[in-house]
């Protein structure tokens, strides 16, 4: 048996006498993509920089890489950590970037490596542009150039598609699913639920708590979830004849269909059967999202910073 990538155990860091983290386990396996999920201020960021070695954690302990939490150095070098803002030099070219980059990990020649990386990331083209003339999508290959040229064992991901378009999304996991199948292991924060979806396992915080942890499957599980979708003119009527009925926890519209969601199946039915017979829209059992376990997640949090 190989040891994981990442195996943490009750994790706790507090500023200011608000613990941001709360007691967070976690293991990843080696080539393993897992997925980071929870709402804003959950504390995934802080989570992730307390396994990368850039804040010490108050409580708890684990190893990553099969190094001690507390060896900090050895971590570093062995990680690519891709933040959540584009974090380098507008005012440089990419391969002046990389460059950089490449003398802080001491990689040597700088400009076979600068050459290389440019190459495997498709950015040979554009090598002399500055960086801050980039669209969204260019910017985040850079980023991700920047991470993976010392060749890390470890990636880990804040975030890392907020704000560019679909095209650059799909392009961006094609490379991860890639690398990860050459060994790479991945942590990637997200709020995309497609993005969740194509990752080995998941892991949900939610005010700084581990709520859920497993395959989207295990997920759906746990969060013990009935769905029922409602079509015809009327859905209007049923979201408000459904709201605060016995059973429902959610009433959601997308587009002309309407999402009934809840925890207590039998209750829920029998909400969704007066509901359909008041008003004479259609109703059918359907798969609950892992958006929909999403909402309930955060729904059943209590904010740690209240």
């Amino acid at each position: 048996m190989t040891e994981p990538a990442i195996d943490v155990s009750g994790l706790v860091k507090r500023f200011d006498g608000r613990t941001v983290v709360d007691h967070v386990s976690m293991r990843v396996e080696q080539g393993e993509i897992a997925g980071f999920l929870g709402p804003n201020g959950s504390g995934k960021t802080t989570t992730i920089r307390v396994m990368c070695g850039l804040l010490t954690a108050d409580e708890g302990h684990g190893r990553v890489l099969g190094h001690d939490l507390r060896k900090r150095h050895l971590i570093k070098r062995e990680i690519g950590y891709m933040t959540q803002r584009f974090s380098l030099y507008e005012d440089l070219t990419i391969a002046e970037n990389l460059a950089f980059v490449a003398g802080l990990y001491g990689l040597n020649p700088v400009q076979s490596f600068v050459r290389d990386t440019l190459a495997d990331l498709g950015l040979t083209a554009r090598r002399d542009q500055l960086a801050g003339t980039l669209s969204g999508g260019w910017k985040q290959r850079l980023a991700l150039a920047a991470c993976v040229m010392h060749n890390p064992r470890l990636l880990l991901l804040d975030e890392p598609t907020a704000g560019v378009d679909p095209k650059a999304r799909r392009e961006f996991w094609d490379e991860i699913h890639l690398r990860a199948e050459n060994g790479l292991t991945v942590l990637v924060s997200t709020h995309y639920m497609d993005e969740a979806e194509r990752c080995h396992r998941i892991n949900y915080i939610s005010y700084g708590r581990l709520v859920a942890s497993g395959t989207v499957a295990d997920v759906l599980a746990k969060a013990g979830l009935t769905t029922w979708v409602l079509e015809g003119p009327n859905t209007p009527d049923a979201a408000k004849l459904l709201a605060g009925k016995p059973g429902v926890d959610e009433v959601t519209h997308f587009g002309t269909t309407l999402h009934v969601v809840g925890r207590d199946a039998a209750a829920l039915k029998r909400s969704v059967a007066d509901a359909v017979q008041a008003t004479g829209v259609q109703g059918q059992p359907a798969d609950t999202t892992l958006e929909d376990a999403f909402i309930r997640f955060m729904a059943d949090g209590q904010d740690n910073m209240q």
